[in-house]
């Protein structure tokens, strides 16, 4: 999907708004060209006022996003990236949001809730880029989103995505779509989890677990993308940037 733009790509300054070794090293293995700045937005949003987990990692990946497109604003507002990618991944299980676990005990009893059933990852991402490069795009999002919706309607959770894209400011528009990717751990003794969450592993990732790590040997099998467990849905955003730069 990357191979018709790659070199629109390569000549443009492109920002990944995110810490997580795991999206930078995704991005990598596609040899993707892009910086890393860490987003000063601080992750405070009400979960509740939110009608489903899509929306709030969306508006998370969105805030993240902006809040890189403003830094650079201020330092140069002749020097704005032309591409600024945002991403937040959550766990869920029966509608409750999961994020990363706050300490060891907290970890134990994420994973227990887990224990031998199927759940959730979503991951929402934001694109932001210049105005005048995404005016040809705007039918390309709403046509995905119709045909994503209907996907949700039909499939439920599994790999459901929506897109959507907006005009702020006049100098700049936001993409935003979501994955989501269904995971079933296995049913495991406590011990085995408290064993898990020894291995320091699980406190930086959402869910307390890493399938990219020592977490895989507790999954019994995805239903999705495995890159959106991991943080970034690979393909989605291959997509999208190939409907972005070429229509």
């Amino acid at each position: 999907m990357l191979e018709p733009i790659r070199q629109i790509i390569s000549r443009q300054r492109n920002i990944l708004a995110s810490s997580s070794i795991r999206r930078k090293e995704i991005l990598e293995s596609v040899r993707f060209n892009f910086e890393v700045i860490r987003p000063e937005f601080e992750e405070n949003l009400d979960k509740n006022s939110f009608t489903h987990p899509c929306e709030y990692v969306k508006e998370n990946a969105k805030q993240k996003a902006l809040s890189v497109w403003r830094q650079l604003a201020r330092l140069d507002k002749n020097n704005v990236a032309d591409l600024v990618i945002g991403c937040d991944t959550v766990v869920t299980l029966d509608e409750k949001i999961y994020e990363k676990p706050k300490n060891e005990t907290d970890a134990i009893r994420v994973l227990m809730k887990l224990n031998g059933r199927t759940h959730t990852v979503f991951t929402g991402v934001a694109l932001i880029t210049k105005s005048k490069s995404m005016s040809s795009s705007s039918s390309s999002s709403t046509t995905t989103t119709a045909s994503n919706q209907q996907q949700q309607q039909q499939q439920m959770t599994q790999s459901s995505s929506s897109s959507s894209s907006s005009s702020v400011d006049g100098d700049y528009l936001v993409t935003t779509f979501h994955e989501a990717t269904d995971v079933t751990m296995s049913e495991m003794d406590k011990t085995i989890i408290e064993s898990y969450v020894k291995t320091g592993e699980p406190f930086d990732k959402a869910g307390g677990y890493g399938i990219q790590g020592i977490g895989a040997t507790l999954i019994e099998s995805i239903r999705g993308d495995y890159f959106n467990v991991v943080g970034l849905p690979l393909h989605r955003l291959a997509k999208e940037l190939y409907y972005m730069y070429t229509e």
